[in-house]
């Protein structure tokens, strides 16, 4: 009798489940470290990959029998997934939690929580996005400046000469600080303050793995107190919604425009979109943010002559002051400092997306349903596109001119961040600021990167702070931990 051989439902080539725990090692590999991980899927299967070969995975889509999971890179490969809108979709931030949403009362928040412009697509995502835009137009994003300088200020002030400090903590309240003022309109300040703190840890909970492991309302359990969060979180967004309906607008904080919004045929932003889009445009305005600081203040503390040419211009032009926006332009290297070290070290190294239909990805055919995350961190590092990819050689972008999908730190695309205007102007802010006043000394320690939404350092990064005395030298090696795989760095 003849064996009839049943197609995979992913032929994608990758790696075989292993006997004992089958599929679920391939994605506990994958989430522990997926830039280690799939650099070497990649290495032996070629640019598109299957977390297991066959499929049976799911881990980002929301939706039910998902075939399989596929990772890709290199900029045909970003091209075809970013600018195909109608099918490649986009999900929630909240992934498989968001089908959890219809469960109980308890879950309810779950239907609109992170949700935003990941949460829509096709006609919905372009006429949300035309919503979205006046919030982000150049002259609005740049009324914006004034705040990010005061918020800067105050926390350097409360910085102690000569004493170890995280910076990665300080960037995160730092980013928490003007994601709040520019998106609520209240700055919450040194001590907290209750809306952004709640996002803040509602976020943080999100990546837990085990809310994944053991999504089960029960006292005790991460998912329980996740639950509590967001359910705190909506009551606390829906009274400040009411709050400024009731004052009648006029306030120029981004929750305050999006109330405003309305497009030609009368359209507006119902409540439980509002609150989609607050929370993942202070996801993506925060973390995002926090981490690309971070990582550029490491890469500059192993960089001593890039610091001090940095140092050079920076007080070349501003003389030791804040910067105010008609300056910015005048400062082409920190621009370059800021590209070199999202290429090295992307805040973001990958953008996921679900097939909408059957499609063509690489030569494989991907059914519906198919999870694709596009490696932007392996794309930044080919070295046919950026010679010798793991030196942070800012210097480079006075030669090279890539196109926006050989670089997408901010994707690309329909869906390229609404809000890199905004970034790239927080963050030159800050650094300007930052570097005039303070030399950060790495001290040594292991820095491991962590984390599949966004790449942080695992444990933090400590820092000595010292007025800016131009010894750059100091602190320069001392590095352990698996960012040097990364970046080629000294000692």
């Amino acid at each position: 009798m003849k064996t009839i051989a049943h197609k995979p439902a992913l032929d994608v080539p990758g790696p075989s489940p292993v006997k004992v725990f089958g599929r679920a090692t391939n994605a506990f590999r994958f989430a522990k470290d997926s830039i280690g991980y799939t650099r070497q899927l990649f290495q032996n299967y070629g640019p598109i990959v299957s977390l297991s070969y066959g499929g049976g995975t799911n881990i980002y889509s929301p939706l039910l029998n998902c075939p399989g999971t596929v990772f890709a890179y290199g900029p045909e490969l970003v091209r075809q997934v970013a600018t195909q809108h109608e099918i490649y979709y986009k999900h929630p931030l909240s992934g498989k939690l968001y089908r959890k949403g219809t469960d109980s009362e308890r879950t309810e928040p779950l239907k609109h929580f992170v949700v935003g412009l990941f949460g829509v697509n096709s006609d919905q995502h372009r006429q949300h996005r035309q919503l979205l835009m006046p919030a982000f137009h150049k002259q609005q994003v740049e009324s914006y400046c004034n705040d990010i300088v005061a918020i800067t200020q105050s926390v350097l002030d409360h910085w102690q000469i000569g004493e170890p400090s995280n910076i990665a903590e300080v960037m995160r309240l730092l980013t928490l600080r003007v994601a709040t003022k520019t998106l609520f309109g209240e700055d919450i300040g040194e001590g907290g303050g209750c809306t952004g703190r709640l996002l803040q840890d509602a976020l943080a909970l999100l990546s837990s793995p085990l809310i994944a492991l053991l999504p089960l309302d029960l006292p005790g359990l991460p998912y329980h107190r996740f639950l509590n969060l967001i359910t705190r979180l909506d009551e606390e967004m829906r009274g400040m919604i009411a709050h400024k309906r009731a004052a009648g607008g006029g306030d120029k904080d981004v929750l305050s425009m999006l109330i405003q919004a309305c497009d030609e045929t009368g359209a507006v932003l119902n409540e439980d979109e509002l609150l989609g889009h607050a929370g993942v445009i202070f996801a993506a305005g925060h973390e995002t943010s926090s981490n690309a600081l971070t990582w550029t203040l490491f890469l500059l503390s192993q960089h001593p002559q890039v610091a001090a040419d940095l140092l050079d211009e920076l007080q070349g032009v501003l003389q030791g002051e804040a910067p105010k926006v008609e300056q910015l332009p005048r400062l082409p290297l920190l621009e370059k400092v800021i590209k070199e070290s999202m290429r090295v070290l992307p805040p973001v190294p990958w953008n996921g997306r679900v097939t909408a239909q059957p499609t063509q990805l690489g030569g494989y055919a991907l059914p519906q349903g198919t999870e694709v995350l596009v490696s932007i961190y392996q794309t930044h590092h080919m070295p046919e596109l950026y010679p010798r990819p793991e030196l942070f050689n800012p210097r480079r972008w006075e030669t090279i001119e890539p196109t926006i999908f050989e670089y997408n730190p901010f994707s690309a695309g329909p869906r390229m961040c609404i809000g890199v205007g905004f970034a790239m102007m927080e963050m030159k802010i800050v650094l300007a600021m930052l570097l005039q006043r303070y030399r950060l000394q790495f001290i040594p320690q292991k820095i491991d990167r962590y984390g599949v939404i966004v790449m942080a350092p695992k444990d933090g990064m400590s820092m000595l702070v010292h007025k800016q005395d131009r010894q750059f030298a100091q602190g320069v090696g001392g590095v352990r931990g698996n960012v040097r795989e990364m970046v080629d760095l000294a000692g």
